[in-house]
């Protein structure tokens, strides 16, 4: 069984590019990419390792706890399931996780799968007991045997699936995503006791370092600054849509336009397209260094903003004790 509706664009962070593709797909969102990447609040989430690896970009948190709140925002039922492959229960897991995910397309819908990056899940097979995966970069889908599901070069797995939506009314959507914003841009490290990989504002210290030093992964950086200029330009282009909802908001998206216009022209000149991949031109390290300084200043003070824009209005979701959470026995 194939769902023939999806069609998986790598244009954004994989996670959402797999989430706008299925969602789409199964009329659970309508709207331009950057409006699922700015209300799920995966546009602002920004992490960069201390060498710049190309993990960076996908290493923005525990990807259950990164990933709800976005969906919740939404408006949209989800489950998730994810962990290690090395755990001694993951075969249960998976043979579980199987199931579900074939009783998801059945009724229609995709789901997330770790390949890595992200991907989307859009078909199976039981006779050869194979899904079908789409990565948004190939037209040809990969196969996964059921068997080998969740097995990757890497020693996690990370599946999810989603079901009906509720209506979130425009103005609470567009405060819960600069909460969920500011909450990336103040926490330092979110994959402690690691601190090789930083979040938020304390990420924008790694990168420049790094530039300023010399010694990290060239195809890393490449990739790093692309996804933050696509990610900032996503922000720009919400903020416009969304910028006469909440008084201050078309501040912000000025903020964000002049980021984004500085950011682009520095990359013109300093990731040059050779035989038609970009690479970093070394001369131009310290002119990259000046760039993320100027960044960092502007979106500082649109968080800045944001908090304020934030404090206006009541918190009902981080000011009131839960009866079960984070606050509480289990």
């Amino acid at each position: 069984m194939i769902l023939k509706d999806i069609h998986m664009r790598r244009e954004s962070k994989s996670f959402t590019d797999a989430m706008y593709a299925i969602l789409t797909a199964a009329n659970r969102f309508d709207g331009p990419k950057y409006m699922l990447s700015g209300l799920s609040g995966m546009a602002f989430k920004f992490s960069v390792h201390q060498k710049l690896l190309p993990m960076s970009v996908t290493a923005y948190g525990q990807w259950g706890i990164e990933h709800k709140p976005a969906i919740d925002n939404l408006g949209i039922y989800t489950v998730f399931d994810a962990g290690r492959t090395r755990h001694s229960s993951f075969e249960i897991y998976q043979k579980d996780a199987v199931q579900w995910m074939r009783q998801s397309l059945e009724l229609g819908v995709g789901g997330v799968y770790w390949i890595p990056e992200f991907g989307v899940i859009h078909g199976y097979d039981d006779d050869d007991r194979v899904f079908y995966v789409q990565d948004g970069w190939s037209e040809e889908s990969r196969i996964v045997l059921y068997d080998n599901f969740g097995i990757n070069m890497t020693p996690f797995w990370y599946c999810q699936i989603f079901g009906d939506k509720v209506n979130i009314g425009m103005q609470d959507a567009v405060l819960e995503s600069l909460r969920l914003a500011l909450y990336d841009w103040e926490t330092m490290y979110k994959t402690l006791p690691d601190r090789c990989i930083a979040s938020g504002r304390h990420a924008y210290s790694f990168l420049i370092r790094a530039f300023e030093q010399g010694d990290f992964d060239r195809s890393g950086a490449v990739y790093i600054v692309d996804s933050y200029l696509s990610s900032r330009s996503e922000i720009k282009e919400y903020m416009q849509e969304v910028k006469n909802i909440l008084p201050g908001l078309d501040e912000v998206y000025s903020m964000y336009t002049e980021l984004v216009s500085i950011v682009e022209e520095e990359l013109a000149v300093s990731l040059p397209s050779i035989h038609g991949k970009r690479q970093l031109a070394e001369h131009r390290l310290l002119s990259l260094c000046t760039t993320f300084e100027k960044a960092l200043v502007l979106e500082e003070r649109a968080m800045g903003l944001s908090r304020i824009i934030s404090e206006r209005y009541p918190d009902r979701k981080r000011s009131i004790l839960p009866r079960w959470g984070a606050h509480s026995a289990r």
